[in-house]
C-alpha cells in the first residue's frame, strides 16, 4: 500500500480493522457463553456493534498512528491496537482452567475465520472484469488487508504473554502451582510486548509465523 495516501490508506485499513478488533472480542464472549458464563451477555458485549468494543486508544488512536507512520516514512505497515477486554467470570466456567483456554483461544479463532473471508473477497475481486475496476481495486487493496490484520493479530494474540490470548492458554496448560507464578507476568506483559515491538524482537519472533499463513492462504486462493 506504499503507492497509497494517507486517506486511501485510512480507508482501506479502517474496515478490516474494526471487524477483526470486534470480531475477535465478541468470539471471547460468545465461547464464554457456551461454556457457562454469561457475562458478556449481560454486559452486552456479545454484539457486532463496534461501539460496545472500541478502545479510543487501542482501536483508534494506535491504528492511526501507525498507518500515518507507515505512510509518511515509506516503511511497511505493521497494526497493533486492542478492544475494550470482554469480562469474563472464570468460575462461571464448567471447568475454569480447561475452558478459559477455549475462550481464549476464540478470539485468534475469529480471526482466522476473517482472514479466509476477507481472503474469498479478494479472489472476487480479482475475477471482476475491467468495467468494474471502480470497485475490484479497491476491494483487492481492502483484501489483501483484511487477510494480513487478521492473520496479524491472530498470530500475535497466540503469543504466549499475558494478557494476550496465548498467555491465557499458557496459564490453563500449565501446572497449578507453574500457572500460578506465570500469572504473575501479567502487570508486565503490555510494557514487555511493546519493548519487543520497538526492539524488534517481537518481528522476529511472529514475522516467519505470519509468513507461513500468509503464503498458505494465498497460495489456497490460487493468489500466492
Amino acid at each position: 500500500m506504499q503507492n497509497l495516501n494517507v486517506i486511501q490508506t485510512v480507508a482501506i485499513v479502517a474496515l478490516p480493522i474494526l471487524f477483526a478488533i470486534t470480531l475477535h472480542e465478541m468470539a471471547h464472549g460468545w465461547m464464554a457463553e457456551r461454556l457457562g458464563d454469561r457475562t458478556a451477555r449481560m454486559m452486552g458485549r456479545i454484539t457486532l456493534n463496534p461501539l460496545k468494543h472500541i478502545d479510543p486508544v487501542g482501536t483508534v488512536a494506535v491504528p492511526l498512528v501507525l498507518v500515518l507512520m507507515s505512510v509518511l516514512t515509506h516503511a511497511p505497515l505493521f497494526l497493533f491496537g486492542w478492544a475494550k477486554p470482554v469480562p469474563i467470570n472464570a468460575r462461571n466456567l464448567h471447568n475454569p482452567r480447561r475452558d478459559m483456554a477455549w475462550v481464549a483461544l476464540a478470539g485468534p479463532g475469529a480471526n482466522l475465520i476473517m482472514a479466509v473471508l476477507w481472503l474469498i473477497v479478494l479472489r472476487v475481486a480479482v475475477g471482476m472484469g475491467p468495467a468494474l475496476a471502480w470497485a475490484a481495486v479497491p476491494l483487492q487493496y481492502m483484501g489483501v488487508a483484511g487477510v494480513t490484520i487478521n492473520v496479524l493479530l491472530m498470530v500475535l494474540n497466540l503469543v504466549p504473554l499475558p494478557p494476550l490470548d496465548g498467555g491465557r492458554v499458557m496459564t490453563s496448560v500449565l501446572p497449578p502451582r507453574a500457572a500460578m507464578a506465570f500469572s504473575r507476568i501479567e502487570p508486565y506483559g503490555i510494557v514487555i510486548l511493546i519493548l519487543l515491538l520497538v526492539t524488534g524482537v517481537l518481528w522476529y519472533l511472529i514475522g516467519p509465523v505470519m509468513n507461513f499463513f500468509n503464503h498458505a492462504l494465498f497460495t489456497i486462493a490460487g493468489l500466492g
